[in-house]
């Protein structure tokens, strides 16, 4: 017999992989060339070649009993120490090892943030269109996710909706930025408006609320915005970091989490979330990764590579006549559906091997969502599929 958690969690297993795994078959019945998947946000450039010589100088020179072995949940000390450098380099922090616990990717890092905060009943606050494994996580924890609505004209959140939503209830809100899945970056004035809101609620309220910054694609930014830290905002923040997409590894599940000293009971969370990451069963993040990436903290993604997808496509798509909101950050782009049920589209979408994902999947429907972070060729090539899709809609190509 299956839990009855477990089957709700079936129930709503992820549309985009259930999409990824559609785009696979198909390519296996039409040819590779001939499908066009933007369902996954799987990196198509290669990791740095520094990962590489890392791992092999780790293997060559370290003690391998040190390199495969145990050690502290929170991770490697040295490790820690590296990256709160840095942090403190880039962006005017003062972390030291201490604030960091390495972990098992970007979720990994919610989750055991998730399990050190949430009690069951209490409620989780997401911007839509959000991820929508958030829900899954906040369900582990027998908690609730609150939606807050968009402002549909640049996909910035309603604050006005947001704050009419926080209750005495709330105690987390998720904040992914860049956004997953408009590629949209909250501005300045949107990011302090929803620390003086937070630090409002919580005087009202008496209670603590933490902003949880999800930033897997912080470093994926265009047209001159630059990259952020939401710790300057709001004392209450704590933020989850993968390096999934800024060095490629989406494989290897390696992130961390930053529990500021400034945070409500820091000391106490720091210690939470450690014992978390080893009675969910992670143990520790993995180790031989934990010490490569350590060694490429200043390297990056070809963020050439996706700017060129970002920009083909983008102008492809309102060419032929569909509206969307056009990325300033990550590796997606957020389309209207022609019609009011996007279902609809995704399923005609396919009739020319387009791989789509539906808005709903997101928390918003009557958009899809395109991840470009696939080859230059599929961008280009998909263009004369789109073109048939805008036909069938009657979409008018711009002049």
């Amino acid at each position: 017999m299956l839990s009855k958690k477990i089957k709700q969690a079936m129930a709503g297993s992820s549309a985009i992989r259930a999409m990824f795994m559609e785009g696979k078959e198909m390519a296996a019945r039409y040819g590779a060339e001939n499908v066009y998947d933007f369902s996954l946000g799987n990196p198509a450039t290669p990791a740095p070649e520094k990962i590489k010589t890392a791992i092999y100088d780790i293997l060559d020179k370290e003690d391998p009993l040190v390199v495969h072995g145990y050690m502290a949940n929170a991770g490697y000390e040295e490790v820690r120490e590296a990256i709160a450098e840095n942090l403190n380099e880039r962006f005017g922090t003062n972390f030291h090892g201490k604030n960091l616990i390495m972990t098992v990717g970007a979720a990994g890092g919610l989750n055991i943030i998730f399990k050190t905060i949430l009690d069951p009943g209490n409620e989780v606050m997401v911007f839509a269109p959000y991820f929508g494994e958030y829900k899954s996580y906040a369900a582990n924890f027998d908690a609730k996710i609150v939606e807050v609505m968009p402002d549909e004209a640049d996909f910035m959140p309603d604050l006005a909706d947001f704050e009419r939503k926080i209750t005495k209830d709330t105690r987390a809100v998720i904040i992914n930025n860049p956004n997953n899945p408009t590629g949209v970056v909250y501005s300045d004035a949107t990011l302090k408006e929803i620390a003086r809101i937070l630090t409002a609620k919580e005087e009202e309220f008496g209670t603590d609320i933490y902003l949880i910054s999800d930033e897997p694609y912080r470093e994926l930014v265009y047209d001159g915005v630059q990259e952020n830290f939401l710790t300057k905002y709001y004392k209450d923040t704590l933020v989850g970091y993968s390096f999934s997409k800024s060095l490629s590894l989406p494989g290897e599940r390696i992130g961390y989490v930053v529990v500021p000293d400034e945070a409500a009971d820091s000391a106490e969370l720091i210690e939470g979330i450690t014992v978390s990451n080893r009675t969910l069963g992670f143990v520790n993040a993995p180790s031989l990764i934990q010490k490569a990436v350590a060694e490429c903290l200043k390297e990056k993604t070809n963020l050439e590579f996706y700017d060129r997808n970002r920009i083909a496509l983008y102008e492809g798509l309102t060419k032929l006549g569909f509206t969307c909101i056009k990325p300033q950050g990550a590796f997606y782009l957020w389309l209207k559906s022609p019609v009011a049920k996007e279902e609809e589209f995704v399923e005609a979408a396919k009739k020319y091997h387009l791989i789509l994902v539906k808005g709903s999947a997101f928390g918003y429907g009557g958009y899809v969502r395109l991840a470009y972070c696939t080859s230059y060729e599929t961008v280009v090539n998909s263009m004369q599929a789109f073109a048939k899709l805008a036909t069938e809609y009657g979409l008018k190509a711009a002049e």
